[in-house]
């Protein structure tokens, strides 16, 4: 791995993981510091992450985490759903007993690391982010997964604060996730693509939840 893909790799991270809070300055001496490299990779780093809109650019003001709002998530969820079900589509009609194997192994994975009561929390962001793209691994199409890769990145900067701040689930998700690679390993496009669609708008439902705006109490006549 070359220093700008280090630092790549790093900084994507700390973004879609909430490490830096949304418009906050990215300045190249303080992330020298934090990640003990030059300014060069960070910059040829920052420039990538800006083209992939996690990070924006300013004249004379430099980089900044790209902002959050409620009208970007449902832009970027419902991109996502487009893409996700049509590469699912087409990986089901496509894929071979390689593509199957590679589906029942990327949710065992997934699987043992939920069940884990001291988990890795990081082995588990890969398993999850493995087992979504196995399940699209044979659509055929490099800009398909190039655009899940940006949209899951998108949304994972919505979805890991949102289910953070809820807590414990009350969903089954290993249960959903079993669902959605039954329906694709039987060969069901139409099931699959439900089920992944429902799959992702339970999810939105938690992160609308927590974007919500909190409104002030004003005590009414009957209250007084």
């Amino acid at each position: 791995m070359t220093l700008a893909e280090k630092a790549y790799q790093s900084l994507r991270k700390d973004i879609v993981e909430g490490r830096f809070q949304p418009e906050s300055p990215l300045r190249l001496a303080e992330l020298s510091d934090r990640y003990g490299m030059g300014f060069s990779p960070l910059r040829e780093a920052l420039n990538r992450l800006q083209s992939e809109r996690l990070v924006t650019a300013e004249s004379l003001r430099g980089f900044r985490v790209s902002r959050q709002s409620l009208a970007e998530f449902e832009d970027a969820l419902q991109s996502r759903l487009l893409i996700e079900t049509e590469a699912l589509t087409l990986s089901i009609a496509r894929g071979d007993d390689n593509w199957a194997a590679s589906v029942v192994a990327a949710l065992y994975a997934l699987k043992l690391q939920t069940g884990r009561a001291a988990g890795d929390v990081d082995a588990l962001k890969m398993r999850h982010h493995a087992f979504h793209r196995a399940l699209l691994s044979a659509c055929g199409s490099d800009w398909l997964l190039e655009f899940f890769e940006r949209l899951y990145a998108a949304t994972e900067r919505y979805r890991i604060p949102a289910l953070t701040a809820a807590g414990p689930q009350k969903r089954d998700i290993d249960e959903e996730h079993a669902e959605i690679a039954n329906a694709a390993l039987a060969r069901d496009p139409g099931m699959a693509a439900a089920l992944l669609r429902a799959h992702y708008l339970r999810t939105a439902t938690a992160i609308r939840a927590s974007m919500a705006p909190v409104r002030p109490f004003v005590p009414s006549i009957d209250s007084v």
